[in-house]
Protein backbone atom coordinates (compact mmCIF):
# COMPACT_ATOMS: atom_id res chain seq x y z
CA UNK A 1 0.00 0.00 0.00
CA UNK A 2 1.44 4.02 -1.00
CA UNK A 3 1.18 7.17 0.85
CA UNK A 4 2.31 10.28 -0.29
CA UNK A 5 2.66 13.01 2.35
CA UNK A 6 2.09 16.85 1.75
CA UNK A 7 3.31 19.66 3.73
CA UNK A 8 1.86 23.12 2.97
CA UNK A 9 2.96 26.18 3.98
CA UNK A 10 4.74 28.84 2.53
CA UNK A 11 7.28 28.95 5.82
CA UNK A 12 8.53 25.67 4.84
CA UNK A 13 9.29 26.63 1.39
CA UNK A 14 11.25 30.08 2.56
CA UNK A 15 13.08 28.29 5.47
CA UNK A 16 11.37 29.88 8.19
CA UNK A 17 10.73 26.28 9.80
CA UNK A 18 12.00 23.17 9.33
CA UNK A 19 9.68 20.12 8.20
CA UNK A 20 10.07 17.86 10.75
CA UNK A 21 6.06 16.58 10.41
CA UNK A 22 6.87 14.43 7.33
CA UNK A 23 9.60 13.18 9.29
CA UNK A 24 7.11 11.70 12.19
CA UNK A 25 4.32 10.75 9.79
CA UNK A 26 6.37 8.55 7.66
CA UNK A 27 7.96 6.55 10.34
CA UNK A 28 3.96 5.94 11.95
CA UNK A 29 3.23 4.65 8.60
CA UNK A 30 6.28 2.42 7.52
CA UNK A 31 5.79 0.83 11.29
CA UNK A 32 2.15 -0.11 10.00
CA UNK A 33 3.36 -1.19 6.14
CA UNK A 34 2.58 1.65 4.74
CA UNK A 35 5.01 2.55 1.99
CA UNK A 36 5.29 6.18 1.69
CA UNK A 37 6.22 6.87 -2.42
CA UNK A 38 6.56 10.72 -2.01
CA UNK A 39 6.74 13.80 -0.13
CA UNK A 40 5.87 17.24 -1.36
CA UNK A 41 6.08 20.76 0.12
CA UNK A 42 3.95 23.38 -1.15
CA UNK A 43 2.71 26.73 -0.36
CA UNK A 44 -0.51 27.75 0.09
CA UNK A 45 -1.97 28.41 -2.45
CA UNK A 46 -5.63 26.92 -3.68
CA UNK A 47 -4.36 25.48 -7.15
CA UNK A 48 -1.42 23.95 -5.69
CA UNK A 49 -2.75 22.24 -3.40
CA UNK A 50 -5.90 20.87 -5.40
CA UNK A 51 -3.40 19.94 -8.08
CA UNK A 52 -1.17 18.24 -5.64
CA UNK A 53 -3.89 16.56 -3.26
CA UNK A 54 -6.03 15.21 -6.40
CA UNK A 55 -2.47 13.74 -7.77
CA UNK A 56 -1.61 12.16 -4.74
CA UNK A 57 -4.73 10.61 -5.04
CA UNK A 58 -4.31 9.01 -8.36
CA UNK A 59 -1.10 7.43 -7.23
CA UNK A 60 -1.63 6.21 -3.60
CA UNK A 61 -4.09 4.96 -0.86
CA UNK A 62 -3.58 7.34 1.66
CA UNK A 63 -2.75 10.90 1.68
CA UNK A 64 -1.52 12.98 4.42
CA UNK A 65 -1.89 16.10 4.41
CA UNK A 66 -0.56 18.57 7.31
CA UNK A 67 -0.91 22.35 7.64
CA UNK A 68 -2.92 25.71 6.63
CA UNK A 69 -5.87 24.66 9.54
CA UNK A 70 -5.76 27.89 11.34
CA UNK A 71 -8.22 30.42 11.81
CA UNK A 72 -6.94 33.50 9.98
CA UNK A 73 -7.06 34.06 5.84
CA UNK A 74 -4.18 32.43 5.30
CA UNK A 75 -4.56 28.96 6.11
CA UNK A 76 -6.78 27.88 3.38
CA UNK A 77 -6.56 24.39 3.46
CA UNK A 78 -9.97 23.24 4.96
CA UNK A 79 -11.50 25.27 2.15
CA UNK A 80 -9.99 24.49 -0.40
CA UNK A 81 -10.34 20.57 0.19
CA UNK A 82 -14.08 21.44 0.83
CA UNK A 83 -14.14 22.69 -2.95
CA UNK A 84 -12.04 19.95 -3.94
CA UNK A 85 -14.80 17.02 -2.49
CA UNK A 86 -16.91 19.59 -3.71
CA UNK A 87 -18.77 19.66 -0.03
CA UNK A 88 -20.83 22.38 1.93
CA UNK A 89 -19.30 23.44 5.18
CA UNK A 90 -20.95 22.42 8.28
CA UNK A 91 -21.25 23.93 11.86
CA UNK A 92 -19.75 21.37 14.53
CA UNK A 93 -20.70 21.61 17.60
CA UNK A 94 -18.59 19.13 19.86
CA UNK A 95 -15.41 21.37 17.92
CA UNK A 96 -16.76 24.74 18.91
CA UNK A 97 -17.33 23.97 22.35
CA UNK A 98 -13.75 22.55 22.87
CA UNK A 99 -12.38 25.48 20.95
CA UNK A 100 -14.21 27.79 23.52
CA UNK A 101 -13.41 25.77 26.75
CA UNK A 102 -9.83 25.88 25.66
CA UNK A 103 -9.62 29.97 24.53
CA UNK A 104 -11.42 30.65 27.87
CA UNK A 105 -9.12 29.11 30.02
CA UNK A 106 -6.98 30.84 28.14
CA UNK A 107 -8.78 34.06 29.03
CA UNK A 108 -8.96 34.63 25.17
CA UNK A 109 -12.69 35.60 23.57
CA UNK A 110 -13.88 33.39 21.32
CA UNK A 111 -14.82 35.48 18.43
CA UNK A 112 -15.59 35.17 14.88
CA UNK A 113 -11.98 33.95 14.15
CA UNK A 114 -12.38 31.23 16.93
CA UNK A 115 -15.57 30.33 15.61
CA UNK A 116 -14.07 29.39 12.21
CA UNK A 117 -12.64 26.45 13.48
CA UNK A 118 -15.46 24.65 13.94
CA UNK A 119 -16.71 25.49 10.38
CA UNK A 120 -15.67 21.89 9.05
CA UNK A 121 -16.58 19.98 5.42
CA UNK A 122 -19.48 18.29 5.48
CA UNK A 123 -18.64 15.43 3.99
CA UNK A 124 -15.69 14.57 6.29
CA UNK A 125 -15.01 12.32 9.21
CA UNK A 126 -13.64 15.06 12.00
CA UNK A 127 -11.07 13.55 13.90
CA UNK A 128 -10.88 15.40 17.28
CA UNK A 129 -8.06 17.22 18.52
CA UNK A 130 -8.15 17.24 22.11
CA UNK A 131 -4.42 19.51 21.94
CA UNK A 132 -5.46 22.02 20.33
CA UNK A 133 -8.13 24.16 17.95
CA UNK A 134 -7.80 22.68 14.50
CA UNK A 135 -10.02 19.42 14.07
CA UNK A 136 -8.60 17.00 11.77
CA UNK A 137 -9.97 15.64 8.89
CA UNK A 138 -10.68 12.58 7.32
CA UNK A 139 -11.94 12.19 3.52
CA UNK A 140 -12.49 9.17 1.18
CA UNK A 141 -12.95 8.97 -2.28
CA UNK A 142 -13.01 5.57 -4.19
CA UNK A 143 -11.55 3.80 -1.76
CA UNK A 144 -8.80 6.29 -1.47
CA UNK A 145 -8.36 8.15 1.86
CA UNK A 146 -7.10 11.57 2.49
CA UNK A 147 -6.71 12.83 5.73
CA UNK A 148 -5.61 16.74 6.59
CA UNK A 149 -3.82 17.74 10.10
CA UNK A 150 -3.05 20.45 11.57
CA UNK A 151 0.65 21.98 10.86
CA UNK A 152 1.61 22.10 14.78
CA UNK A 153 4.11 18.97 15.48
CA UNK A 154 2.65 17.95 18.76
CA UNK A 155 -0.92 18.46 17.58
CA UNK A 156 -0.21 16.23 14.81
CA UNK A 157 1.75 13.78 16.49
CA UNK A 158 -1.19 13.24 18.86
CA UNK A 159 -3.79 13.02 15.95
CA UNK A 160 -1.50 10.37 14.27
CA UNK A 161 -1.67 8.08 17.34
CA UNK A 162 -5.08 8.28 18.47
CA UNK A 163 -7.04 9.16 15.46
CA UNK A 164 -5.07 8.42 12.10
CA UNK A 165 -3.69 5.39 12.75
CA UNK A 166 -6.67 3.06 14.30
CA UNK A 167 -8.45 3.73 11.58
CA UNK A 168 -6.25 3.42 8.83
CA UNK A 169 -5.67 -0.16 10.20
CA UNK A 170 -9.26 -0.72 10.31
CA UNK A 171 -9.92 0.57 7.01
CA UNK A 172 -7.09 -1.51 5.24
CA UNK A 173 -5.37 -4.76 5.31
CA UNK A 174 -2.00 -4.06 5.77
CA UNK A 175 0.94 -5.90 5.66
CA UNK A 176 4.34 -4.95 7.00
CA UNK A 177 7.27 -3.59 5.96
CA UNK A 178 10.72 -4.54 7.95
CA UNK A 179 13.86 -2.46 8.24
CA UNK A 180 17.52 -3.70 9.58
CA UNK A 181 19.58 -1.60 9.80
CA UNK A 182 23.77 -2.52 10.64
CA UNK A 183 26.04 0.44 11.61
CA UNK A 184 30.00 0.09 10.40
CA UNK A 185 32.91 2.00 10.67
CA UNK A 186 36.55 2.22 9.20
CA UNK A 187 35.90 1.31 5.45
CA UNK A 188 34.60 4.21 3.33
CA UNK A 189 31.38 3.77 1.29
CA UNK A 190 33.03 2.22 -1.76
CA UNK A 191 35.94 0.17 0.08
CA UNK A 192 33.01 -1.60 2.40
CA UNK A 193 31.10 -2.12 -0.82
CA UNK A 194 33.68 -3.76 -2.46
CA UNK A 195 34.49 -6.04 0.26
CA UNK A 196 30.86 -7.20 0.78
CA UNK A 197 30.17 -7.65 -2.81
CA UNK A 198 29.50 -11.22 -3.44
CA UNK A 199 27.32 -11.10 -0.20
CA UNK A 200 24.92 -8.29 -1.22
CA UNK A 201 24.44 -10.36 -4.80
CA UNK A 202 23.03 -12.96 -3.21
CA UNK A 203 20.87 -11.01 -1.18
CA UNK A 204 17.36 -12.60 -2.13
CA UNK A 205 15.58 -10.21 -4.43
CA UNK A 206 12.35 -9.60 -1.95
CA UNK A 207 15.50 -7.74 0.19
CA UNK A 208 16.34 -4.38 -0.71
CA UNK A 209 20.37 -2.54 0.64
CA UNK A 210 20.45 0.64 0.98
CA UNK A 211 24.01 2.17 2.05
CA UNK A 212 23.49 5.17 4.08
CA UNK A 213 27.19 7.00 5.08
CA UNK A 214 27.18 9.47 7.81
CA UNK A 215 30.53 11.30 9.21
CA UNK A 216 32.42 8.17 10.57
CA UNK A 217 29.90 5.24 9.77
CA UNK A 218 28.14 3.67 7.13
CA UNK A 219 24.58 2.50 7.92
CA UNK A 220 23.58 -0.68 5.71
CA UNK A 221 19.88 -0.97 6.00
CA UNK A 222 17.98 -4.38 4.66
CA UNK A 223 14.53 -3.82 4.24
CA UNK A 224 11.62 -5.55 2.82
CA UNK A 225 8.40 -4.26 2.19
CA UNK A 226 4.66 -5.17 1.95
CA UNK A 227 5.92 -8.97 3.79
CA UNK A 228 4.84 -11.67 5.84
CA UNK A 229 6.95 -9.89 9.08
CA UNK A 230 8.11 -13.40 11.53
CA UNK A 231 9.70 -15.01 8.41
CA UNK A 232 11.60 -12.11 6.99
CA UNK A 233 13.12 -10.94 10.11
CA UNK A 234 14.56 -14.35 11.00
CA UNK A 235 16.13 -14.16 7.00
CA UNK A 236 17.18 -10.59 7.72
CA UNK A 237 19.11 -11.62 11.09
CA UNK A 238 20.63 -14.76 9.08
CA UNK A 239 21.82 -12.68 6.19
CA UNK A 240 23.51 -10.17 8.97
CA UNK A 241 25.18 -12.82 10.68
CA UNK A 242 26.62 -13.71 7.40
CA UNK A 243 27.76 -10.22 6.84
CA UNK A 244 29.30 -10.61 10.19
CA UNK A 245 31.75 -13.10 9.60
CA UNK A 246 32.91 -10.79 6.38
CA UNK A 247 33.71 -8.03 8.40
CA UNK A 248 33.76 -8.47 11.98
CA UNK A 249 35.81 -5.94 13.18
CA UNK A 250 34.10 -2.83 11.51
CA UNK A 251 30.40 -3.42 13.29
CA UNK A 252 29.59 -0.96 15.48
CA UNK A 253 26.22 -2.55 15.97
CA UNK A 254 22.74 -2.18 15.09
CA UNK A 255 19.83 0.57 14.52
CA UNK A 256 21.04 3.64 16.85
CA UNK A 257 24.29 2.37 17.83
CA UNK A 258 26.90 5.14 17.73
CA UNK A 259 31.02 4.77 17.85
CA UNK A 260 30.71 6.93 21.20
CA UNK A 261 28.96 4.19 22.58
CA UNK A 262 31.51 1.88 21.44
CA UNK A 263 34.40 3.71 22.88
CA UNK A 264 32.21 3.66 25.75
CA UNK A 265 31.88 0.08 26.43
CA UNK A 266 35.50 -0.60 25.80
CA UNK A 267 36.81 1.94 28.65
CA UNK A 268 33.85 0.72 30.99
CA UNK A 269 35.14 -3.03 30.23
CA UNK A 270 38.77 -2.34 30.86
CA UNK A 271 38.67 0.17 33.35
CA UNK A 272 40.20 2.74 31.34
CA UNK A 273 40.79 7.01 31.70
CA UNK A 274 40.41 9.19 29.08
CA UNK A 275 41.08 12.84 28.36
CA UNK A 276 40.91 14.62 25.55
CA UNK A 277 43.24 17.81 24.09
CA UNK A 278 40.87 20.27 21.36
CA UNK A 279 42.06 23.26 19.97
CA UNK A 280 39.94 23.56 16.66
CA UNK A 281 36.66 21.53 18.21
CA UNK A 282 36.60 23.96 21.52
CA UNK A 283 35.70 20.68 23.75
CA UNK A 284 32.84 18.68 21.11
CA UNK A 285 34.67 15.38 21.22
CA UNK A 286 34.63 16.02 25.12
CA UNK A 287 31.06 16.27 24.50
CA UNK A 288 30.23 13.76 22.33
CA UNK A 289 32.09 11.37 24.37
CA UNK A 290 30.43 12.03 27.93
CA UNK A 291 26.70 12.44 25.67
CA UNK A 292 26.64 8.22 26.78
CA UNK A 293 25.21 8.14 30.27
CA UNK A 294 27.94 6.17 32.50
CA UNK A 295 30.79 8.30 31.32
CA UNK A 296 31.36 9.81 34.59
CA UNK A 297 32.82 6.35 35.55
CA UNK A 298 36.23 6.79 32.79
CA UNK A 299 36.31 10.16 31.48
CA UNK A 300 38.73 12.09 33.30
CA UNK A 301 39.27 15.68 32.02
CA UNK A 302 39.12 17.53 28.71
CA UNK A 303 41.63 20.39 28.09
CA UNK A 304 40.32 23.08 25.32
CA UNK A 305 43.18 24.99 24.13
CA UNK A 306 43.11 27.20 21.42
CA UNK A 307 45.63 29.73 22.10
CA UNK A 308 49.45 28.67 21.86
CA UNK A 309 49.88 29.61 25.31
CA UNK A 310 47.40 27.66 26.24
CA UNK A 311 48.77 24.34 24.92
CA UNK A 312 51.92 25.25 26.53
CA UNK A 313 50.86 26.19 29.70
CA UNK A 314 48.23 23.19 30.21
CA UNK A 315 49.71 20.77 27.93
CA UNK A 316 53.39 21.03 28.21
CA UNK A 317 53.74 21.67 24.22
CA UNK A 318 57.56 22.74 23.72
CA UNK A 319 57.83 26.36 22.32
CA UNK A 320 60.38 25.20 19.88
CA UNK A 321 57.86 22.88 18.64
CA UNK A 322 55.03 25.42 17.68
CA UNK A 323 57.73 27.56 15.64
CA UNK A 324 59.43 24.99 13.81
CA UNK A 325 56.67 23.17 12.67
CA UNK A 326 53.64 25.32 13.78
CA UNK A 327 50.02 25.10 15.88
CA UNK A 328 48.56 22.72 13.52
CA UNK A 329 50.91 19.84 12.64
CA UNK A 330 51.34 16.36 13.80
CA UNK A 331 54.61 17.35 15.81
CA UNK A 332 52.34 19.85 18.10
CA UNK A 333 49.05 17.35 18.11
CA UNK A 334 51.37 14.04 19.34
CA UNK A 335 52.70 16.85 22.03
CA UNK A 336 49.12 17.55 23.09
CA UNK A 337 48.03 14.20 23.37
CA UNK A 338 50.93 12.55 25.42
CA UNK A 339 50.46 16.28 27.63
CA UNK A 340 46.60 15.23 27.73
CA UNK A 341 47.85 11.69 29.63
CA UNK A 342 50.75 13.06 31.44
CA UNK A 343 48.42 16.20 33.06
CA UNK A 344 45.85 14.30 33.75
CA UNK A 345 46.54 10.60 34.91
CA UNK A 346 44.59 9.43 32.57
CA UNK A 347 45.38 5.90 30.21
CA UNK A 348 44.49 7.62 26.44
CA UNK A 349 44.16 10.35 25.06
CA UNK A 350 43.09 12.04 22.13
CA UNK A 351 44.01 15.54 20.77
CA UNK A 352 43.08 17.77 17.70
CA UNK A 353 44.25 20.61 16.36
CA UNK A 354 43.42 22.42 12.97
CA UNK A 355 42.00 24.92 10.51
CA UNK A 356 38.28 24.68 10.50
CA UNK A 357 37.72 28.19 8.50
CA UNK A 358 36.85 30.35 7.16
CA UNK A 359 39.79 31.87 7.12
CA UNK A 360 43.61 30.96 8.79
CA UNK A 361 44.38 28.43 5.90
CA UNK A 362 47.33 28.75 3.73
CA UNK A 363 48.63 27.35 0.75
CA UNK A 364 50.87 24.90 2.66
CA UNK A 365 48.12 24.08 5.11
CA UNK A 366 44.53 25.12 3.67
CA UNK A 367 41.18 25.43 5.28
CA UNK A 368 40.26 21.48 6.54
CA UNK A 369 43.95 20.41 7.55
CA UNK A 370 43.10 18.82 10.49
CA UNK A 371 46.11 17.20 12.99
CA UNK A 372 45.34 14.35 15.13
CA UNK A 373 47.27 12.28 18.45
CA UNK A 374 46.22 9.33 19.99
CA UNK A 375 48.36 8.25 23.02
CA UNK A 376 47.82 5.59 25.41
CA UNK A 377 50.40 5.17 28.57
CA UNK A 378 48.84 1.08 29.02
CA UNK A 379 51.26 -0.56 27.71
CA UNK A 380 54.51 0.92 29.49
CA UNK A 381 56.37 3.73 28.37
CA UNK A 382 53.61 6.52 26.88
CA UNK A 383 53.21 6.10 22.77
CA UNK A 384 51.50 8.75 20.40
CA UNK A 385 50.38 7.83 16.45
CA UNK A 386 49.48 10.74 14.93
CA UNK A 387 46.99 11.49 11.71
CA UNK A 388 46.72 14.01 9.67
CA UNK A 389 43.40 14.86 7.66
CA UNK A 390 42.02 17.35 4.85
CA UNK A 391 38.79 17.61 5.43
CA UNK A 392 36.05 19.77 2.86
CA UNK A 393 33.63 21.89 3.81
CA UNK A 394 32.36 25.03 5.67
CA UNK A 395 33.37 25.54 9.72
CA UNK A 396 30.79 23.38 10.81
CA UNK A 397 31.09 20.44 8.80
CA UNK A 398 34.82 20.40 9.25
CA UNK A 399 34.44 20.42 13.15
CA UNK A 400 32.08 17.85 12.44
CA UNK A 401 34.11 15.52 10.43
CA UNK A 402 36.69 16.42 13.32
CA UNK A 403 35.14 14.63 15.73
CA UNK A 404 33.70 11.20 14.11
CA UNK A 405 37.35 10.85 12.47
CA UNK A 406 39.11 11.35 16.63
CA UNK A 407 36.22 9.26 18.15
CA UNK A 408 36.56 6.39 15.29
CA UNK A 409 40.48 6.33 15.89
CA UNK A 410 40.12 6.62 19.28
CA UNK A 411 38.24 3.44 19.61
CA UNK A 412 40.87 1.89 16.93
CA UNK A 413 43.22 2.80 19.61
CA UNK A 414 41.64 1.45 22.43
CA UNK A 415 40.75 -1.89 20.90
CA UNK A 416 44.90 -2.23 20.34
CA UNK A 417 45.58 -1.81 23.77
CA UNK A 418 46.36 -5.23 25.87
CA UNK A 419 43.08 -5.97 27.75
CA UNK A 420 45.34 -7.58 30.63
CA UNK A 421 46.55 -4.19 31.32
CA UNK A 422 44.04 -1.87 32.68
CA UNK A 423 44.79 1.27 34.17
CA UNK A 424 43.00 1.41 37.60
CA UNK A 425 39.23 3.13 37.24
CA UNK A 426 38.95 6.80 38.66
CA UNK A 427 35.99 7.75 39.82
CA UNK A 428 35.26 11.65 41.11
Amino acid sequence: MKATIITIGDEILIGQIVDTNSVSIAKHLNAAGIVVREKISIGDDRTQIIETAERALAGSEVTVITGGLGPTKDDITKKTLAEMFRSDMRYDERVAGHVEKMLAERGIEFNELNRSQAMVPACCTVLFNAHGTAPGMWFERGGHVVVSLPGVPFEMEHLMEDEVMPRLKTRFALRQIVHRTMITAGLPESMLAKRIEAWENALPPYLKLAYLPNPGAVRLRLSAYEVEGESVAREIESRFEALRRIIPHNIIGFETATMQEVVHKILTERSLTLATAESCTGGLIAGTLTDVPGASAWFDRGFVTYSNEAKKAMLGVREETLTEFGAVSKETAEEMALGAVAHSGAGAAVSVTGIAGPGGGTAEKPVGTVCFGFAESVTGFPRCTTVVKHFDGDRASVRRQSVAFAVEELNNLLASIPSENPVPLRRG
